[in-house]
């Protein structure tokens, strides 16, 4: 059958974290028979999640592309993120899409990255089809989140016809689905839901001109640089000759070498793509991000895609310390530089200014910036990276702050401790309600300074249970600014190696960080202190060997258990004057200012 793009279809599917939107997706790929069955896809979960970070957090966090068959359609399936540090993944893709498939869960209901999401889908005018998925569980409450569904798109609709969607339910990790509660044994209803309710590619594939806006970018070692994107008009043909458009102007013309259409995972090789069909070009290594590639003698730009402001900024530089080279292969400055650059091409939502040594990189939040760490530092790259700072706007002739929308839910005995801890960050309480589960659900308006080690925080104070999430909610001037308190760290004054004798005086003093046996430095932060103020402690110290021996002195050491920091535990613990230095193999704390005499003559004057 020859395609045309009135067999195309392109949808998003876009959901809340941990709402079933990557295992819905892992359904269709199985059920429209994409692989043999004895390939080993057929018995992994969350087969779009290739990035070792993802699997192990257990979110997305780039967006994918894949496509399947069914009944002759081509359905071309975008895989989007969930949380909203990852916004700009979402706000580039869904350029993309001409429909929506919105995942619910029937227990939680809409929650704040729903809404963030689904906004920008209606802002795009794509055709909505909503998905109530986890319908098995014990404690789900089908009827009330259809109603909250109703209510948000009430909120959100920038047209009458926006109010009018389908519905569907499903439990996407059996493999269900279908048009009421009482499911069908497969996922057909959504198979024909996309072909039925999503509207094919609005396109002119008769145009002799030929237009694709770049929305994302991939590569390998053999083919070098994909370009990746939905033709709005026209076809593209191999050996083509093309040009370049950046900012409504032509920088480059170009050709052609080859076009990919992708089939599930992978992708196959054409000769021509027409409008609507979202393919991969090689040859127009030139091509950025939100640039237009077109034909003809008069080539016309497409609409850019519009981003949100970054909200946090963060140092990360070339490491400073005295154990710096041992552990990273990548430890230049201009290696740190050229690695930054590189991921500014498809992480288009973070920005780059000269500082210092290094760069000052701004972001979405405190994941999305972490996630860059963590990633550089799989890479082989040493670092260190600053305190995670919030990026102000003049709005008004006022200096104005980021805010946030905080929904936070905990069971009922740590009410207290939630209230507190929002009560000394100046959190402005919105709704507080009690779930179906018994649960309460709060709803705070936060800056977004005060949210920097809130997290952490809660999952301390709730033991583990809290469940938050939060999302852009617009800027107000700053009125008092948020200051962490936190008390003083206990610092290492000698260079060294850590001991067991040592270790065993300074617990008393505070909590530590380190285990015995580990190579410390001066100024390297091994602690947290029981006081305000820092401590300089030695923990390089041996006993003394002796021919005396006493039952007090001869005793088995019994050191309490070390508190080992995550990245994002380490941000959060940052205060100005100190920096996280990040290897392959460690994450250490340490102070700006290493030598303590200095340190103290710097602390008296500021």
């Amino acid at each position: 059958m020859t395609l045309n793009k009135d067999l195309i279809r392109n949808v998003a599917i876009i959901a809340h974290v941990d709402h079933g939107k990557t295992t819905l997706v892992d359904g269709l790929l199985k059920q429209s028979h994409t692989f043999r069955e004895n390939q080993a896809e057929m018995s992994q979960t969350l087969i779009m999640d290739s990035m070792d970070q993802e699997h192990e957090r257990g979110i997305t966090i780039t967006a994918k592309q894949t496509c399947v068959y069914y009944n002759g359609y081509k359905i071309n399936i975008i895989d989007t993120p969930g949380h909203a540090d990852f916004s700009g993944e979402v706000e580039r893709t869904l350029n993309m899409a001409d429909g929506v498939l919105l995942i619910v869960d029937a227990q939680e209901g809409p929650m704040p990255q729903t809404k963030f999401v689904l906004q920008k889908a209606l802002e795009l005018n794509l055709k909505p089809v909503v998905i109530i998925n986890k319908i098995d569980k014990p404690a789900a409450r089908i009827n009330e989140v259809l109603s909250e569904v109703e209510s948000l798109f009430l909120e959100l609709a920038t047209d009458e016809s926006q109010l009018f969607y389908p519905v569907y339910y499903a439990i996407a990790r059996e493999g269900k689905a279908g048009k009421t509660t009482d499911l069908d044994d497969d996922l057909h209803v959504i198979f024909e839901s996309i072909i039925n309710d999503i509207p094919a590619p609005d396109v002119d594939s008769d145009a002799e001109s030929a237009q694709l806006l770049v929305a994302a970018l991939a590569g390998d070692n053999y083919l070098g640089k994909y370009c990746i994107g939905k033709i709005s008009r026209g076809k593209l043909k191999k050996g083509q000759s093309v040009k370049i458009l950046h900012e409504g102007s032509a920088i480059k013309s170009s050709k052609i070498d080859q076009i990919f259409a992708y089939r599930g995972l992978s992708k196959e090789e054409v000769t021509e793509a027409i409008a609507g069909d979202i393919i991969a070009l090689t040859g127009v290594g030139q091509a950025n991000i939100g640039d237009t590639i077109a034909t003809g003698d008069n080539p016309e730009p497409l609409p850019g895609i519009e981003l949100e402001a970054p909200t946090l900024s963060i140092y990360i530089g070339p490491n400073t310390s005295p154990l710096k080279g041992r552990e990273g292969e990548f430890t230049t400055s201009r290696q740190i530089a050229e690695r930054l650059e590189k991921e500014l091409e498809t992480n288009i939502a973070l920005r780059l200014q000269p500082d210092g040594l290094g760069y000052k990189v701004s972001g979405r939040g405190e994941l999305h910036l972490s996630v860059l760490i963590e990633t550089m530092r799989r890479e082989g790259y040493e670092l260190e990276a600053g305190r995670p700072e919030v990026v102000y706007r003049e709005i008004d002739g006022k200096k104005s702050e980021p805010m946030e929308d905080l929904t936070i839910e905990v069971a009922p005995e740590f009410v207290g401790a939630v209230s507190q801890e929002l009560g000394i960050r100046k959190a402005e309480l919105k709704t507080q309600d009690i779930t179906s589960s018994g649960s309460t659900r709060f709803v705070y308006e936060i800056s977004t300074a005060a949210l920097i080690g809130l997290r952490n925080n809660l999952l301390t104070a709730t033991k583990g249970t809290v469940i938050m999430s939060s999302i852009p909610s617009g800027y107000r001037p700053v009125e008092n600014h948020y200051r962490p308190e936190r008390n003083g760290a206990l610092v290492a004054f000698e260079d060294g190696v850590s001991t067991a004798y040592a270790l065993d005086a300074a617990q008393a003093r505070g909590t530590l960080f380190i285990p015995p046996q580990v190579p410390v430095y001066q100024g390297m932060i091994v602690g947290l202190s029981n006081k305000k103020e820092d401590i300089d402690i030695n923990i390089c110290r041996e006993k003394q060997l002796t021919n005396m021996r006493t039952h007090a002195s001869d005793g088995a050491i019994q050191l309490t258990p070390y508190t080992q920091l995550s990245l994002e535990q380490c941000l959060d613990f940052l205060l100005d004057d100190e920096l996280l230095e990040v290897t392959p193999k460690s994450l250490r704390l340490r102070k700006r200012q290493l030598d303590p005499i200095k340190r103290k003559r710097e602390n008296r004057v500021n």
